[in-house]
């Protein structure tokens, strides 16, 4: 089998009305080398059933309670064994064609230690309809200072990348995907490629953006991580460039939808 082992994360808890979508996208992807570990944090309502349905495509299941999302996603990285990890949460999913993209990518250039791409955020109840279109971009120095980031369900990392500089930082609570990716790519300058093209869709009302306290709360760990990797961390140019940003975001969206509907 020559195509790259890509272990691919599900944390999910309490998601019984989207797991499924989540688990469905992860085997319509029909790769031939893929590890697919679901780390469940003791769910209270159905979700383990829904899970159960389709144990045939997952690899490893592990039921247990975490100290949350951060601490379970370290559970996954301490089990996976591919030479590639990437994470769809419980209420996400993949666009067909999204896995051999990334093996093609990471097969072509054997130095290449990450790749990503794009983002949708749809609506809860209507995937259909696009709400906000993350396009990302290459990777430039500094690019967090001014509110850049990739979107993490995107964000493909060889696997001894981890073992060299670390897993997520349970220090941070609500950002701790932003500053990996902050520590590996400005910290520890590994080398990265953007795939444009929409990789991955996302409902509206995920952990970061369910409520106002938590975007603010967000964006403080943010500004406490780039302290931390000694960044430029001034709170108004980041939050106007950020702002400015999601804007252009939300425009995409509605462009996306209107154009998709036509």
């Amino acid at each position: 089998m020559n195509e790259p082992k890509i272990s691919v994360i599900t944390v999910v808890f309490n998601n019984e009305d989207t797991i499924a979508d989540t688990i469905e996208s992860v085997a319509i992807q029909d790769y031939p080398n893929l590890e697919y570990i679901v780390i469940d944090g003791l769910s209270k309502d159905r979700t383990l059933d829904r899970i159960k349905e389709r144990k045939e495509i997952i690899t490893k299941l592990i039921s247990e309670e975490d100290a949350g999302i951060y601490d379970a996603m370290n559970k996954g990285i301490a089990l996976a064994t591919g030479d590639i990890i990437g994470f769809i949460n419980g209420d996400d999913f993949y666009l067909p064609g999204t896995l051999a993209k990334v093996a093609r990518t990471f097969e072509n250039d054997p130095q290449l230690e990450a790749c990503y791409g794009d983002l949708c955020y749809v609506k809860q109840n209507d995937p259909k309809t696009v709400v906000r279109h993350w396009r990302s971009s290459p990777f430039v120095p500094n690019a967090f200072e001014k509110g850049w980031a990739p979107p993490h369900p995107t964000f493909f990392v060889r696997r001894d990348v981890y073992q060299r500089f670390g897993s997520f930082d349970l220090d941070y609570r609500i950002a701790a995907d932003v500053e990996l990716m902050m520590r590996f790519l400005e910290r520890h300058r590994i080398s990265s490629q953007y795939l444009p093209g929409v990789m991955v869709k996302m409902r509206m009302g995920g952990t970061t953006n369910r409520s106002l306290a938590n975007i603010v709360n967000q964006n403080k760990e943010i500004l406490r991580a780039l302290r931390s990797h000694s960044l430029n961390a001034r709170l108004f140019g980041f939050l106007s460039k950020k702002l400015l940003s999601r804007g252009v975001q939300f425009v995409r969206g509605k462009f996306h939808t209107s154009t998709t509907e036509g």
